[in-house]
């Protein structure tokens, strides 16, 4: 018996590649991903990218499948009622198929995944925004293998999170390289307001990396903004974020418990993806072998590959403002150097080089002035440059300054290694599937292999082969076992690497070596084979998908109803959103309905807002509670959209020691809060808003365990609406729907506070001088207010107000049960006189008024003399623009 040595290797964190084409697929298996995320034609979050055919997404499966390497398809799109039985389909097809997960973003998606293929892992995308414990538990409970944590989340809170929720068994995954958003994903409508083009659609149009110029003033008795002015700043891009680069932090993300590490760029080129991949493959590879990480070469072709200036993001960053990238949108180069002299009669620059980098003819080159960001040019270099003594010079097409920095932007040599690396992948960087072999010679004198394929999941999968020759008596040498074992470790170009060889055989046979070549060839295709074939399942299990689709069909396939009849809401209560208790007395004295409080909860931190005079949270609630009782309007306390563990930590030991009975219901805007308080507060009622993003009934109907009434999303249209919620009727849904009618549509929510930049220097004598009225002005003209919240969290709001007083009558024949005035952030007589308005527009709509009625009208107007930039109806005529 003869036997090669058995190699171990340390258990490391998977590492995730986008691929937006095929050829940015074959370049990050190439550059040696263990795992990547991909998307079809439709449902995917990046629509812009290229993107995969049916018969590409199948192609890749069995590819990456051939190298052990996972495939996760994006479906995390939000989904409306009439694409569901689509994608109930799409689900079948990719369980079929064997790819490894599905992202998922729409919850009702989710739930028809584990009704029809319960067995296809899913995972939560980040675009659910999931950032506590209490929603990693809530994904888990609903059948989610991994979540993709919020990238806001420090690598302290990833830590707490997998404590409290280890014992749930579900992943976690975090961003480690590539663009940030600057809104917390899937609650980012900035795109949508603007232009109809919605992320949470994948069509996000990234209004975020254009210029905005910071905006102040004074407030009207409405909180309109007067007297307005510009906040002098330098930088103009305001919402743009670096990039994340956590390349010098991977020992410590290794060390965590964190199980994927995602690389963002399914925009990019195949060249960007080979790169990157690659410098995190060999990190990754030497911290497993013990050895250093740090590499400037790799680091540098990080920064040559994209960036907008690098950051270690909310994972390790301590200071917040860090984060941003101001000056810039675009891709920042290296610096090479600055400009000494510019030669006019031979229109060429002298450049002081600051490092060893020189580029090359084929370079390319960006000149930008330091003190002068905006008046700045590219081009490629067309001729080799001169150099002497730390300097070089090459002709310019235009005049340049000198003190001019020097960028190179694309390296030539760059993009030549990076398709190197995919036409003939180093040694070691893409990974080689492990086989064990158990070679014997059976009684009939074949050839017979045992293999056992190992892949990285720790399963080992049988594969067994037998010659179709006999191998001949030897005459005089026979193969000796050693020279046998060597033959069959040959592996050639093939997925494969012999890593234990046993052979059994007493040394009395021989074979030409043709033949041994021969069942080389044939074995390894055999476990090609059957290394592919285990990731599909099976035939059985695909009949029983279709059968569970079939009897789910019939609730999916549904077609608008050629009447109303049925869904015409009888009352129409008028509910408003507030944050103040002067608003709460306002709104109580005109008499709404329901009352949604979200008390102001102040943060040591927050030195953007004046919160001098805010009364503690609990007698906030209590003050406000009290004065609805006393006038017989049902009180709903409101949790915030962003809920942290932090937030929990501070203010639901409040709620449950002090605050019962003074609250019995209570809204959430993500499903972690409605977790913490079904934990907690069992006996609550519990109300969704907008947060939830409610785009189906599938959505509707899997959450009706939680709330009593859901808040549909914005970004609807009438129609949508209607068919929505005559589905989930249909399908005995029997709690209440409401609609956001009127204020400002948050369009975006940072973690990022838009102001700390600049409020340190309004300080006067210890004290914040602050402005009643901030906002972002963009190119055109138009106003986006901006709200600091107590957490120092930035709220963007559409230019224009959401106004639909002259729909309500539509919206009572659709089927609304509750209209919603939003006037958080507002004064109080900006909330009592939308009251007023509304209870006189519901009043009429009861009558049966029509849509193009005068009394509508009027009532119209009276709300845009109170609006701000303006009213609009937002997107429930025309719906989102999908191409």
């Amino acid at each position: 018996m003869f036997s090669s040595p058995i190699h171990k290797e340390k258990k490391m964190p998977e590492l995730l590649a986008p691929a937006g084409s095929p050829e940015a697929f074959r370049a990050a298996v190439a550059a040696g991903a263990d795992a990547l995320y991909l998307s079809g034609k439709r449902f995917g979050a990046r629509r812009s990218a290229r993107n995969f055919t049916d018969d590409e997404i199948k192609e890749a499966v069995i590819y990456a499948h051939t190298w052990d390497s996972a495939v996760y398809v994006t479906l995390n799109t939000l989904i409306h009622d009439r694409e569901l039985p689509d994608v109930a389909e799409y689900l079948i097809w990719l369980y079929s198929i064997g790819v490894d997960a599905v992202l998922v973003q729409d919850i009702g998606v989710a739930a028809l995944a584990r009704d029809i293929v319960p067995m296809l892992p899913l995972h939560a995308s980040t675009q659910m925004t999931i950032h506590s414990s209490y929603g990693v538990k809530w994904a888990a409970e609903r059948g989610f293998s991994r979540v993709v944590l919020a990238r806001e989340l420090s690598l302290e809170d990833v830590l707490r999170i997998h404590r409290e929720t280890e014992s749930y068994g579900i992943g976690l995954e975090v961003f480690a390289h590539g663009a940030l958003c600057y809104c917390y994903s899937g609650q980012c409508l900035l795109s949508s307001v603007i232009g109809g083009r919605s992320g949470n659609r994948g069509m996000c149009a990234q209004p975020c990396r254009k210029p905005y110029a910071l905006m102040a003033g004074d407030v009207d008795e409405f909180g309109r903004p007067t007297v307005l002015h510009k906040i002098p700043a330098q930088d103009r891009y305001q919402l743009s974020p670096k990039d994340l680069c956590t390349y010098e932090n991977l020992t410590q993300l290794v060390n965590s418990p964190v199980v994927s590490l995602k690389i963002e760029g399914r925009m990019k080129s195949p060249e960007y993806v080979s790169v990157v991949v690659s410098a995190y493959r060999q990190a990754l590879d030497a911290i497993a072998g013990g050895k250093d990480t740090g590499s400037p070469g790799a680091l540098r072709d990080l920064c040559l590959a994209f960036n907008r200036g690098f950051t270690s993001g909310y994972l390790f960053e301590k200071k917040p403002d860090s984060l941003m990238g101001r000056d810039a949108p675009d891709n920042r180069g290296v610096c090479i150097g600055f400009v000494t002299r510019y030669d006019k009669d031979s229109k060429s620059v002298t450049v002081r080089l600051s490092g060893s980098g020189v580029p090359v003819q084929g370079d390319g080159l960006l000149f930008s002035h330091p003190e002068h960001p905006r008046q700045k040019y590219g081009f490629s270099l067309n001729t080799l440059p001169v150099r002497t003594q730390g300097e070089i010079s090459f002709k310019v097409p235009h005049p340049v300054e000198p003190g001019t920095g020097v960028f190179l932007t694309c390296s030539k040599d760059l993009d030549m290694r990076a398709r190197q690396i995919t036409a003939h992948p180093p040694i070691g960087l893409r990974h080689q599937v492990s086989l064990d072999l158990n070679v014997t010679i059976d009684s009939g004198s074949h050839l017979v292999v045992d293999g056992l394929i190992q892949i990285r999941n720790g399963k080992a999968i049988p594969v067994m082969y037998r010659s179709g020759f006999s191998l001949k008596p030897a005459r005089s040498h026979g193969l000796t076992p050693e020279q046998l074992m060597q033959q069959l470790k040959k592996t050639g170009g093939t997925p494969f690497t012999i890593r234990n060889v046993t052979v059994t055989y007493s040394g009395n046979v021989f074979s030409p070596l043709a033949e041994l070549n021969r069942a080389r060839r044939e074995f390894l295709t055999l476990a090609e084979k059957t290394l592919v074939e285990h990731f599909h399942p099976s035939e059985e299990s695909i009949r029983c998908a279709g059968q569970r689709w079939n009897k789910v069909k019939p609730e999916l396939v549904i077609t608008p109803a050629k009447t109303r009849d049925g869904i015409i809401s009888e009352t129409l209560a008028l509910g408003v959103y507030t944050d103040t208790v002067l608003s709460v007395k306002n709104a109580v004295d005109k008499g709404c309905d329901v009352l949604y409080f979200e008390p102001v909860v102040t943060s040591q931190e927050c030195i953007c807002r004046n919160l001098t005079g805010v009364p503690a949270l609990e007698q906030q609630i209590i003050d406000s509670s009290a004065l609805c009782r006393e006038a017989g309007i049902r009180f709903v306390l409101k949790f915030p959209r962003i809920t942290s563990n932090r937030y929990f930590d501070a203010v639901l030991p409040t709620v449950l020691q002090t605050l019962f009975p003074h609250i019995t219901d209570s809204m959430v805007e993500n499903c972690g809060t409605a977790q913490a308080l079904r934990d907690c507060c069992p006996s609550q009622a519990l109300s969704g808003s907008t947060g939830l993003n409610i785009f189906n009934h599938k959505t509707v109907c899997s959450l009706s365990s939680f709330f009593g009434m859901v808040t549909l999303s914005p970004e609807l249209s009438r129609d949508e609406i209607r068919l929505l919620i005559q589905a989930a009727r249909h399908q005995g849904y029997t709690g209440s729907f409401a609609l956001i009618v009127q204020g400002g549509t948050e369009a975006m929510v940072s973690e990022n506070c838009m102001l700390r930049s600049w409020l340190p220097c309004t300080r006067k004598g210890g004290e914040m001088d602050l402005p009643a009225f901030f906002g972002i002005q963009d190119e055109t003209g138009h106003i986006f207010p901006v709200r600091i919240d107590g957490e120092c969290r930035s709220h963007v709001y559409n230019s224009a107000e959401l106004c639909l007083i002259d729909h309500l009558p539509s919206l009572m024949q659709i089927g609304i049960d509750e209209v919603v005035i939003d006037a958080r952030g507002r004064t109080a007589s900006y909330t009592g006189d939308m009251i007023l308005l509304y209870q006189e527009a519901i009043r009429l709509a009861k009558k049966g008024v029509r849509h193009e009625d005068p009394l509508l009208k009027n009532l119209k107007d009276a709300v845009k003399r109170r609006a701000i930039g303006g009213i609009t109806a937002g997107h429930f005529f025309r719906g989102l623009k999908e191409t």
